[in-house]
């Protein structure tokens, strides 16, 4: 018994087979085995990069391996084998030809930092288990908010994904005008917003018809007078509006709401404006295309997501507010079994997640690598993609949607619903048998193709590709 005991605290289990991969990295010795594992598996990840112009963005049908554990654990040789049948059957999101979504190349440094992050295993639940990524955290959120405009109260916290950052801005939204307990407060957001806030209400309990959505005009975009009546409305009504939540790149069309003029309403009516700016927000980030979000540094919080743009490596999303302490307001506890935090407050104490990887690691890393230049030529370059296409397709016999980002989406002219949605299910088959892949949302009670312009990879000669496709596509739906 006691033998067996000791083994086990030796971390050496008997049942292991000779040629397997020690389960824990040793901490007292460098560990050969372990550096050649990581060192194959990277090699089988350069080489699934390295001939992704071979395949389609969407992988042929492949074969799983098992998923349950077997009784003794599998080889080296054996893991490698069923990890390379999952990235077999991977998207691929290096290909020049992968337009469908907001998903671009991940940068190599944010790849790199992503194992970091692994190994480290820090945990930003609270300072001891992270010093210095719960510090850089921080200053990397203080970074963001300097070039977003935001006062020098703001701070952020790092999330994982844009609906997690929405919500927990709809939470402190709340909480600053004390109705966490009404649940006939209301948020006012555009018909085409994001569905991140129809669960947010959802989770908050709050009624039904908590989300109320407002029109937008012929660029897509809120319409302002429709919102100002909106708010007369619902005071006439006796309900309670806690926010606004304006759209910094709408999933369909890319269109940036009007944020000074929605800015200055809401001022004037003394309710939180949200900026929902996970697509479009990055582009603050370099002067010659902070433009397009013109009048955010005036809301009360952003999310912003770089992975969408500029290839951090899932998941990336920060949510920043003009007053940091507005997130502890909303989110703390107390935190009673860990040490006070030596800084501001604890990583769990500013945001809803507990336990959480440093994330931020990898957009810090990312960011260093790109530089001021590299983070400035990957948001032109996505918006010049987009104008070129835009110019090179059929506007006679296309209805085009766009606005100031990198999205497109197109229909042809002339045809009801049905025919619509049969032309998006021919073309874009046929594009998939070319390499490009691109989407097909319903919007507005018809089908769109919609190309998504923020794969590095992606020429000038793919986009002519793309463009000479889509044009012949009308002959059949003419």
């Amino acid at each position: 018994m006691e033998t067996a005991l000791r083994a086990l605290l030796a971390g050496t289990p008997q049942i292991r087979p000779a040629d397997s991969l020690a389960p824990f990295a040793k901490p007292d010795c460098f560990d050969p085995q372990l550096q050649a594992f990581l060192e194959e598996v990277s090699a089988r990840l350069c080489a699934w990069f390295a001939t992704a112009s071979n395949r389609g963005p969407l992988p042929a049908l492949s074969a799983l391996p098992d998923v349950a554990p077997s009784t003794h654990g599998l080889s080296v040789d054996e893991l490698l084998d069923d990890l390379q049948l999952v990235m077999e059957g991977a998207y691929q999101p290096s290909h020049p030809g992968a337009l469908a979504h907001l998903d671009p190349p991940p940068l190599t440094a944010s790849i790199a930092a992503d194992l970091i992050c692994a190994g480290l295993n820090n945990n930003l639940l609270a300072e001891e288990l992270s010093p210095s990524l719960s510090l850089l955290e921080r200053q990397m959120c203080r970074w963001f908010v300097e070039r977003f405009g935001l006062p020098s109260t703001a701070g952020g916290v790092a999330a994982s994904g844009g609906s997690l950052s929405n919500l927990m801005a709809m939470v402190v939204a709340r909480q600053q005008a004390d109705l966490q307990h009404d649940p006939r407060a209301v948020v006012l957001a555009s018909v085409d917003a994001h569905m991140s806030l129809a669960k947010a209400v959802r989770v908050m309990g709050l009624a039904a018809d908590a989300l109320q959505v407002v029109p937008v005009d012929r660029d897509g975009c809120i319409e302002i007078d429709a919102l100002a009546h909106r708010l007369k409305a619902l005071k006439a009504e006796g309900r309670p509006c806690f926010a606004v939540v304006a759209t910094a790149g709408t999933t369909a069309r890319g269109a940036v709401d009007p944020l000074r003029t929605i800015a200055e309403l809401c001022a004037r009516e003394r309710i939180w404006l949200h900026v929902d700016a996970a697509i479009g927000g990055v582009f603050a980030l370099a002067a010659t295309t902070a433009s397009v979000v013109e009048g955010i540094a005036q809301a009360d919080s952003i999310t912003v997501n770089p992975q969408k743009v500029l290839g951090i490596t899932k998941t990336s999303s920060l949510l920043l507010v003009a007053n940091q302490g507005h997130l502890a307001a909303a989110f703390s506890t107390g935190l009673p079994y860990m040490e006070p935090a030596w800084g501001e407050a604890h990583g769990s104490e500013i945001g809803l997640q507990g336990t959480r990887p440093a994330e931020v690691l990898k957009l810090w890393f990312g960011l260093r690598q790109l530089g001021e230049l590299g983070i400035k030529r990957l948001l032109e370059g996505a918006l010049q993609r987009r104008c070129y296409l835009q110019r090179q397709l059929d506007a006679s016999r296309f209805t085009i949607l766009t606005g100031p980002l990198h999205l497109i989406a197109c229909t042809p002219r002339n045809i009801d619903a049905a025919q619509a949605e049969a032309w998006s299910v021919a073309t874009r088959q046929r594009l998939l048998e070319q390499q490009l892949m691109v989407s097909r949302p319903l919007h507005q009670g018809r089908h769109f193709l919609k190309v998504v312009l923020g794969n590095p990879h992606t020429q000038l000669t793919h986009l002519d590709q793309l463009a000479t496709l889509l044009n012949q596509s009308l002959l059949e739906f003419s």
